[in-house]
């Protein structure tokens, strides 16, 4: 047979393989099996295998080797560059090797005993593989006896390796489209499908329920509550374990008709149920859901417990497509979340005018702060014996465009809501910093002056180095401040909360612990924290001295407050009779609207300036 005959046969056999449907839509492995096997038939060699490089190009590893007389062999066998430079210098080159005597030829005589002569081969012909532009390995053929490699065999081995290349980057482009999907539709962080993919199958869902009558399905939109919190405390990382943590709690949470889960934003994910007769079962999956997510935890030796707020709507009631669907959803979690924690809200109709007031308002206050545009207002605290302002409370105000003055109560969960915490509590310390500042510059030496912290800025333990940079901005000392913090935000006894208060001491400033009495604080606790004063909340001194638990509640605290050294200051004390009998008990300071209300910089300051002992 002519060479040319034999070239031609050679490469229509080829492309019938490589051209043939099973063989494109087999897997990489079963592929090189078959190429190796015909180029061993065809050209009667009797080894041909396929090899791998690594990425350090200094080894290669066996794939498949073909055996002309008993077919196919996957042992491991591994080739180094150190056992053999030359041969792999040649194949970096992207030469081929075509080794008639492969004991005596350079490029491969180092192989000869190790390798070639416990085999019996002779000669070799070996061709570089590439991946792309990479080379990524070699095809070689392996002869028992010495033979001339001739140019149809060399060209057909060469296409064989070309073929090969092709297999190579064929897989890296399927390779390349799966982690684009998998970027496209899950997240990195849980390895749950991500809102991309939750829009999808609520799209798919949709198309199938249009078919049917009576059929329907959920959607329970899940927010973690206070997450913001656990961020600035422990880190970022302490955060992403923790959203890690309740993304492992979900998955493997069963819920009847739970068709998907997906985390759908930094604090959010998302499920979707399908049950015929979800309505009835829907308060029981959703006490599932909040018990799977407020177990404890242990994140770097710290025990936290979750809450989530949960929104709730369904297909097609609240919704006809994905996107109605996915505002419904949200707007029911925003409603629970301005609830309470940890509550659940089914939506209805009105939830989206509310949402989209909330939206604007959230808008409004976060240009308020970035702008310095929240004032202070300040409360005296006194004597009680003669009435003389001993400090003051600054109280943050909002002078909204077209709402006029709002309370805090009117807006902080807002600000909760929208992580905003931390940015209000530093403008509210800026404003007082330049409220004393500008007194100063008046000859006015104000009294000290309390500022509350909220649970977001307490377990954020860069707090006191924030507020030391403040301080030396306007030329104040810490000890011109205290701090007020509610008994809420110190419940949970960890290294970031005592690092923080022991840092707001060590600039000088005084500890007091607000609302005492409305959460819960153990002996042992107060007296490991760095707290100096408590405030007695204003629900207790509202019925006093009529009510006797209210009265039994404050002798209590008083009794607590002299045990630890601390000293007590009783809210909202509004009548003589409240004034006296606090008075007589020994309360050490008073605050409230029988001395004054909260009011702006400019009384207090004309108020000082006249040196008033007088109540307002």
């Amino acid at each position: 047979m002519s060479q040319n005959k034999t070239f031609i046969e050679f490469h229509e056999t080829l492309l019938k393989l490589s051209h043939n449907a099973d063989f494109i839509n087999e897997n990489r492995s079963r592929k090189l099996a078959s190429l190796s096997a015909l180029a061993g038939r065809l050209l009667h060699v009797d080894r041909v295998s396929v090899w791998q490089m690594n990425a350090g190009q200094d080894r290669i590893d066996s794939e498949v080797l073909y055996l002309l007389d008993k077919g196919h062999d996957y042992r491991p066998v591994s080739l180094v560059d150190t056992d053999n430079p030359a041969y792999f210098k040649a194949l970096k080159t992207a030469r081929v090797i075509d080794a008639g005597d492969a004991l005596n030829d350079p490029r491969t005589a180092q192989f000869a005993e190790p390798y070639f002569r416990p085999l019996g081969i002779q000669s070799l012909l070996d061709l570089p593989v590439f991946d792309g532009g990479r080379l990524s390995g070699a095809i070689c053929l392996e002869s028992l006896r010495r033979r001339t490699w001739t140019l149809p065999e060399i060209s057909f081995a060469i296409a064989i390796a070309d073929t090969i290349s092709l297999v190579n980057t064929h897989d890296a482009w399927i390779r390349a489209q799966q982690q684009l999907d998998y970027v496209t539709h899950y997240d990195n962080l849980t390895g749950l499908p991500n809102l991309q993919s939750f829009r999808e199958r609520l799209q798919h869902l949709i198309r199938k329920m249009r078919q049917r009558e009576n059929d329907g399905f959920t959607v329970i939109w899940i927010d973690l509550d206070r997450l913001k919190a656990v961020n600035d405390g422990m880190g970022a990382a302490g955060g992403n374990r923790v959203i890690a943590e309740i993304a492992n709690r979900l998955r493997g949470l069963y819920l009847p008709g739970r068709d998907k889960l997906a985390r759908i934003g930094g604090d959010e994910f998302a499920m979707l149920v399908r049950d015929h007769e979800q309505q009835r079962h829907l308060q029981d999956l959703i006490q599932q859901i909040q018990h799977c997510i407020s177990d404890p935890m242990t994140i770097d030796d710290q025990t936290l417990r979750m809450t989530a707020s949960i929104g709730i709507c369904r297909y097609p009631e609240d919704g006809l497509d994905s996107e109605s669907l996915l505002r419904s959803g949200e707007a029911a979690m925003y409603h629970a979340k301005e609830s309470g924690r940890a509550q659940m809200q089914a939506f209805r109709q009105d939830i989206h005018s509310t949402a989209r007031s909330r939206f604007v308002l959230e808008s409004e206050l976060r240009h308020a702060i970035q702008h310095n545009q929240l004032d202070v207002f300040y409360q005296p605290i006194v004597e009680p014996d003669n009435a003389e302002i001993v400090s003051n409370e600054a109280l943050v105000r909002w002078q909204h465009p077209a709402r006029g003055w709002m309370s805090p109560m009117e807006f902080l969960d807002v600000a909760r809501n929208a992580g905003l915490m931390q940015e209000l509590g530093l403008s509210v310390l800026r404003r007082v910093c330049e409220d004393r500042r500008n007194a100063r510059q008046q000859g006015i030496e104000m009294t000290t002056t309390a500022i509350n912290l909220s649970s977001e800025q307490v377990m954020d333990g860069r707090l006191p180095l924030r507020i030391q940079e403040m301080l030396a901005e306007f030329g104040l000392s810490g000890d011109q401040l205290e701090f007020e913090v509610t008994e809420d935000a110190i419940k949970g006894d960890s290294k970031s909360l005592q690092t923080t208060l022991n840092g707001l001491v060590d600039l000088g400033s005084r500890l007091s612990i607000d609302d005492f009495g409305t959460g819960y604080s153990s002996l042992s606790r107060l007296k490991h924290l760095p707290f100096s004063k408590l405030k007695i909340d204003r629900s207790f001194i509202h019925e006093i001295p009529g009510d006797a638990d209210d009265c039994a509640i404050t002798l209590s605290i008083l009794g607590l407050a002299r045990g630890l050294g601390m000293q007590v200051v009783a809210e909202g004390v509004e009548t003589e009779e409240q004034r006296r009998w606090l008075t007589i008990q020994g309360c050490d300071l008073l605050q409230g609207y029988l001395f004054s209300k909260p009011i702006p910089i400019d009384t207090l300051l004309e108020y000082s300036a006249h040196h008033k002992r007088s109540v307002l």
